[in-house]
């Protein structure tokens, strides 16, 4: 925890908020916290490198030697440690860089997400030697890139491919829970798509009195074009090419998971007094926000603010656009076709550009091999007291689509803390200290039943190395 708190005060934001990243040194700084954390675990063999490829950001790799010799078997371990932007709305007392303790919470940016990670994964395994329990070798990566689409991971896994080995097991805990009362698994992960759409109409703002009538606003055209993917009243994604058909395992695991949240499902966000969710139906409000296209307007320029406002027809508006895709649709092909709509004939010959920022492709969970079911089944009665759930996530996680690709035979964990009202990305962000235990030791259940299976024979799938890495383009935040 004292770790967590020093994290939270370094305001490494992830490089697509901070193009200086290097030359503030914040990055680096959070790197040196955690490399010396990392250096005095009582680990037997423990390594402990910080890789750096040239102009990219570093990388942790931690490596940790299995109890037996003559396997090769590997449990790799994921979580990342820049963030997000500081973003406004903070309550009285709270800050971004500013950790706080209240009650179970631990508040500030990066904790949850996913600052505790790094600590999570090494005081599992730490637990485990220090209780003679076996594990197979593991290898923990940090990367710092993840909230910018973890565009630089895929130079690491290919440079460090020898290094990693061939994982039958890999763990995430960037993930988040449905509740604080169970463990919670991920099944699935929205890709994305987004970018920059500007119109514009003049060369310069004019009089709107004289204007108006005669040249189309730029606000009306750009709605025209949004129109084109979006039905406004129901927010129903209209391009057929973002919509893909959802699996009746899917479909049955969020009809499980709203009964076990019950209201919870749409309660948990800060709605204001009288309003109400997209749907009645509490599977379908899980469904939309887990195997459903949607579009999120999360920015604008070209507006004053509305002090600064006058008389006047702008000459140009700005909004950045982020789509969320089904986890099986190819990012780079929804991104393509969503710039092909909006640039096909703009309204009035105005001046449309459409900057694609961003695009990944989600990633859908293998089957889950009976092993780990059980040993999922087992931690979380064991450290929760109730039965597991599983539950597909609305966020993107680059990195899983990665290794699902490379690694077709590995089995998953994908879970996390980011609960009700913890808020990443947004004001008040928080830790859920009890979770972030009871998860590590979760973890620690999990690996130790990992290295049972691998005895017996029942982790090795075909892994096989697809060199897909390197070759992917895909870029998304989460």
């Amino acid at each position: 925890m004292p770790q967590l708190v020093d994290y939270i005060r370094i305001p490494n934001k992830s490089p697509m908020f901070d193009p200086a990243w290097a030359e503030h040194g914040y990055m680096d700084a959070a790197v040196a916290q955690m490399e010396a954390w990392a250096r005095r675990q009582p680990i037997a063999g423990l390594s402990v490198e910080v890789v750096r490829l040239p102009g990219r950001t570093p990388l942790i790799l931690i490596e940790a030697p299995g109890s037996d010799p003559a396997s090769d078997d590997t449990v790799l371990l994921y979580g990342h440690l820049d963030k997000q932007p500081e973003m406004t709305g903070w309550s009285d007392g709270l800050g971004p860089w500013t950790p706080v303790i209240r009650g179970d919470r631990l508040y500030g940016r990066g904790g949850a997400d996913d600052g505790y990670a790094i600590y999570g994964s090494l005081t599992a395994i730490a637990a485990l030697q220090a209780q003679g329990a076996p594990h197979c070798r593991c290898v923990v990566l940090i990367e710092a890139c993840e909230e910018s689409g973890s565009y630089d991971l895929p130079y690491y896994v290919d440079h460090l491919a020898e290094r990693i080995g061939r994982p039958s097991l890999v763990v995430c805990l960037d993930s988040g829970c449905g509740n604080y009362e169970q463990l919670w698994c991920t099944t699935s992960l929205r890709g994305m798509c987004g970018g920059n759409l500007s119109v514009e109409v003049l060369s310069e703002g004019v009089h709107s009195g004289d204007a108006s009538g005669v040249v189309p606003s730029s606000f009306r055209v750009l709605r025209h074009l949004l129109s084109r993917i979006e039905d406004e009243v129901s927010g129903h994604l209209l391009p057929e090419v973002l919509h893909a058909a959802i699996p009746d395992e899917r479909v049955e695991q969020a009809r499980t998971a709203a009964a076990v949240l019950g209201d919870e499902v749409w309660r948990k966000f800060p709605f204001l007094p009288g309003m109400r969710p997209m749907r009645e139906q509490l599977h379908e409000l899980v469904l939309n926000r887990t195997w459903r296209p949607t579009l999120s307007v999360t920015g604008a320029a070209g507006l004053p603010a509305l002090s600064d406002a006058g008389n006047v027809l702008r000459p140009l508006t700005s909004l950045k656009l982020s789509i969320r895709l089904p986890p099986t649709v190819d990012g780079q092909d929804a991104g393509q076709a969503i710039r092909d709509i909006l640039l096909r004939d703009p309204p009035y010959g105005a001046r449309v550009e459409f900057n694609l920022e961003k695009s990944a492709t989600g990633w859908n969970a293998p089957a889950m091999a009976p092993w780990l079911g059980e040993a999922v089944a087992a931690a979380s009665k064991a450290h929760f007291g109730k039965p597991a759930v599983y539950m597909g996530e609305g966020g993107s996680i680059p990195f899983m689509g990665m290794l699902g690709a490379k690694f077709p035979g590995a089995q998953f964990l994908i879970t996390g803390v980011l609960g009700p009202q913890s808020n990443a990305h947004g004001p008040n962000e928080f830790l859920h200290i009890p979770t972030g235990k009871r998860v590590t030791a979760c973890v620690a259940s999990v690996i130790a039943a990992h290295y049972q299976a691998s005895q017996a024979g029942l982790t090795r799938g075909v892994a096989v190395d697809t060199n897909a890495a390197a070759d992917s383009h895909d870029h998304g935040c989460c």
